[in-house]
């Protein structure tokens, strides 16, 4: 028995990349998955390719950063399924630039969605959970979130909450039934490196300098098996992890490494 099989999945940032691919595999898997993003066109059309391959998906349209609305997705699907055994809170953007040079709208925005959206995801599904005795949240943070990583301040300091939010609730959460885990991603090829606002950097040379990284599908693989195992701290791809334990074991050697490199990239990709 496949541990997806049968159980109500929600996704936010479900129309594309990592989100989507987690949909599709949740749903192969014959979880019931309810896709949410804001990109209406997108998240349609995913939810229809699931359901045309013989999954069972759904599509609502949800801004994380508007805590009603998040609220009223998720006591929907309560209303409709009775339950709800997994949340994925993934939804998030970036917006690149040397600190100095980030502007307080951009911090806001980043702020509002990344680490609102899934404050806003926790606060509307754990307490369902909790009632009900079991569930796993599962938030999306990144290396960023791990690692003391420069040119994306407010995107770094949002996965970072993200971690911090994880590790505290995980704690609580088992006192009740609840599962919690926190995913912490390296280079995927997502449409948020394309798709990201820099502010004072030359996209092309920035994205020259990086790495194409693993494939969505590859990541939510990695992801739903760490699930299953029911692990803290998810990251793939699996060769990044020795970089998670390197900043453990000696963090100034790390944050002295990112210094020399951020000088490097940012002679070369400032526009």
């Amino acid at each position: 028995m496949d541990a997806f099989a049968d159980k109500i999945a929600i996704v936010t940032g479900g129309a594309s990349g990592i989100g989507r691919a987690l949909s599709e595999q949740l749903a192969q898997r014959g979880a019931t998955v309810v896709l949410s993003d804001v990109n209406a066109g997108l998240l349609e059309e995913t939810a229809r390719s699931i359901n045309a391959r013989g999954g069972a998906a759904s599509a609502e349209v949800l801004d994380v950063r508007d805590f009603a609305a998040v609220k009223k997705t998720v006591d929907g699907i309560v209303d409709k399924y009775g339950r709800i055994d997994y949340i994925f809170n993934n939804a998030g953007i970036g917006i690149g630039s040397e600190a100095h040079e980030h502007p307080h709208e951009a911090w806001r925005k980043v702020i509002d969605t990344n680490l609102y959206g899934v404050i806003n995801g926790v606060a509307a599904a754990y307490p369902l959970m909790v009632d009900q005795g079991f569930g796993h949240i599962v938030n999306t943070a990144s290396m960023a979130g791990l690692l003391p990583l420069t040119g994306e301040i407010s995107y770094t300091t949002s996965k970072h909450g993200i971690v911090g939010l994880s590790g505290v609730l995980r704690i609580e959460a088992a006192l009740h039934g609840v599962k919690v885990s926190v995913v912490c991603p390296g280079f995927i090829r997502t449409p948020i490196y394309t798709s990201a606002e820099y502010i004072g950097i030359d996209r092309d040379k920035l994205l020259k300098l990086f790495p194409k990284g693993t494939s969505p599908e590859k990541t939510a693989e990695v992801i739903l098996a760490d699930v299953e195992r029911n692990r803290a701290v998810i990251i793939p791809p699996r060769y990044m992890r020795p970089l998670w334990w390197l900043q453990r074991m000696a963090p100034g050697l790390v944050s002295r490494l990112i210094q020399v490199g951020t000088k490097q990239i940012m002679r070369y990709a400032k526009a």
